[in-house]
């Protein structure tokens, strides 16, 4: 009986984890454009209501660390969006998606930070700040990666943060007392999101919270 309630919990957060729904911004090879989605992974649901992202307010860092405020126009389940300029770019958004509860649940304020790094993750801009109140960065040596969760830059011990690998498949993994994930090694295209709770109560838009969740995401490359 155990061991089929054990499966239980394991099969209802495994689909819990399948069914939630987060903005990436995923660049094109060639780093001219990117697609806004709002999906579990990083290609786009067209069964999701892509205008739940229409507030999003997206912003491109240059390479010499100047902001500029990007344009997007709707596609098929996705926004596109043209990211100009050459060199190491990083396009980051905010989206704040409201007031929500869920059942008897207590309300709660909702709010995306999706972020997407465009050339060398060695690069002193990645680190965005500012708008960017919990944030993801990527640390390591060439060929390695680590993923660092911040909250107004400072880390955040024992968060899960979920990795999407390259090749495929995903991997929940818990942050240490530096906010670091564990190191990943595959070269290829990650995708990365975390949660911090805010147990603060206040007011949006006219409607009573009682917390604030911040979800922030990161999609970037990584060579050999």
């Amino acid at each position: 009986m155990m061991r089929m309630f054990s499966a239980l919990v394991v099969g209802v957060f495994a689909t819990a984890l399948a069914q939630a729904h987060f903005p990436f911004i995923v660049p094109e090879a060639d780093g001219t454009a990117a697609k806004v989605v709002f999906s579990d992974n990083l290609t786009p649901d067209k069964d999701v209501d892509i205008e739940k992202l229409v507030g999003t307010k997206l912003t491109l860092r240059d390479a010499g660390g100047k902001d500029s405020p990007l344009d997007w126009k709707k596609g098929d389940g996705f926004y596109q969006v043209a990211i100009p300029g050459t060199g190491s770019r990083v396009v980051y958004g905010v989206t704040e998606y409201g007031v929500l509860q869920k059942g008897d649940t207590k309300p709660f304020r909702l709010t995306y930070f999706p972020k997407a790094i465009i050339g060398t993750s060695e690069s002193p801009i990645t680190a965005v700040g500012g708008p960017l109140k919990v944030e993801i960065l990527p640390t390591g040596d060439s060929g390695k990666v680590c993923f660092k969760l911040v909250q107004e830059g400072k880390p955040v011990a024992g968060a899960e943060v979920t990795v999407l690998l390259p090749g495929g498949g995903k991997k929940a993994v818990k942050t240490d007392k530096d906010g670091s994930t564990p190191v990943f090694e595959s070269a290829g295209r990650y995708g990365v999101f975390a949660r911090v709770t805010e147990a603060k109560a206040g007011e949006h838009a006219g409607k009573k919270f009682e917390e604030t969740r911040y979800y922030a995401t990161l999609v970037m490359d990584v060579g050999k």
